[in-house]
């Protein structure tokens, strides 16, 4: 894994191991040069005009994991703010994760009143057009009651074609026709049977989640979503395990179907990884059984992300925030985590 860019006069030198592209390269070296990567790859392949520009930062050690720039795929805010009407908070949000090394963002919408939720997509559309963002996450409005975790039972509601485009075009006129990339809904919702193809034609990605759905329920929606993909395209399983019906060996549900899809490599499974809301032994044997392919990390983070303890809000709702642990107000229910992608890394890969 080489390559190189024209030399500018400041360029800095960062030593260690890098872990990219499924290898680690020991004795690596990746050269800054500017803001763009001069250089990744062996020490001892290092150009000599790079090697005789670039210096290291005081005080660095080598000893260290270089790793490319994360991708967070659902995320709803950090650093005190959140996605929705504020872009100007949606802009702190984004700038709190790329400082902790997620560089490609997906920020996250949960449930709201149509012209709130309008509202929100037009504002987070913009930071897509101006670069801060990668996508919109669509988590709702068409969710289960039963399921909603922390979603707002006011804003749920039956699938509505036209509410579908009304957002597609706030985004449209905020510049960025494409940023919606996906949308979670419930497929045992009137009106799901529709939806699939209705995303599809809009580019959107459907992502079963926050669901009561049967094993049939889901397993179709899934197939409608893989339909009306792109060549190649897989649908999404929301956080798998959280806000579903759970497993059962006469009832199995939602996550049956979402595991038996990931395994033929038609689905992606959302896997929360900040230690509260899965269990690390599931999270080890959900790596064995369908490979790291098929499962993306996400931190489900809220405004809380970078803040100390207290009350915060998702959306309408009030949130309740410990050293570790998201809850709503109002219940027992988990509300999202306070995880960056580099916690969730250091999580997964060492609990």
């Amino acid at each position: 894994m080489t390559g190189t860019h024209p030399i500018e006069p400041a360029a800095l030198r960062l030593d260690g191991t890098i872990v990219a592209a499924g290898r680690r390269t020991p004795a690596g070296c990746v050269v800054l040069v500017g803001d763009r990567i001069g250089y990744a790859g062996r020490a001892a392949d290092l150009p000599p005009e790079l090697a005789a520009a670039a210096v290291p930062p005081p005080g660095w050690d080598r000893d260290v994991l270089l790793l490319p720039g994360l991708v967070d795929i659902h995320h709803h805010g950090g650093a005190g703010a959140e996605y929705g009407p504020d872009a100007a908070a949606g802009r702190r949000a984004a700038a709190h994760h790329r400082a902790h090394g997620s560089t490609t963002l997906v920020g996250s919408l949960v449930s709201n009143l149509p012209d709130q939720l309008v509202a929100g997509v037009a504002a987070t559309s913009a930071l897509v057009a101006a670069g801060e963002l990668e996508g919109v996450h669509l988590e709702g409005p068409f969710l289960s009651h039963a399921r909603r975790g922390a979603q707002n039972p006011a804003a749920l509601t039956d699938v509505d074609p036209a509410l579908v485009e009304r957002l597609v075009a706030a985004a449209q006129r905020a510049g960025a026709p494409e940023a919606l990339v996906q949308m979670t809904f419930a497929p045992e919702r009137p009106g799901a049977d529709a939806l699939p193809a209705e995303l599809a034609r809009h580019g959107i990605i459907g992502a079963i989640g926050h669901t009561d759905a049967c094993e049939a329920q889901a397993r179709t929606a899934i197939e409608q979503v893989v339909a009306g993909a792109a060549r190649d395209g897989r649908a999404l399983a929301t956080h798998l395990f959280n806000g579903m019906r759970p497993l059962h060996h006469r009832d199995p549900g939602p996550v049956a179907a979402a595991l038996s899809a990931a395994r033929r490599g038609e689905l992606v499974a959302e896997v929360i990884g900040d230690g509260a809301h899965l269990d690390a032994g599931l999270v080890a044997m959900l790596f064995e059984l369908l490979g790291p392919d098929s499962i993306a990390l996400i931190t489900d983070a809220l405004s809380a992300c970078g803040m100390p303890p207290g009350r915060y809000t998702l959306g309408e709702l009030d949130i309740v925030v410990d050293e570790q642990v998201c809850r709503l107000a109002d219940g027992d229910s988990l509300a999202g985590s306070i995880a960056t992608m580099l916690d969730v890394l250091r999580w997964v890969t060492t609990a």
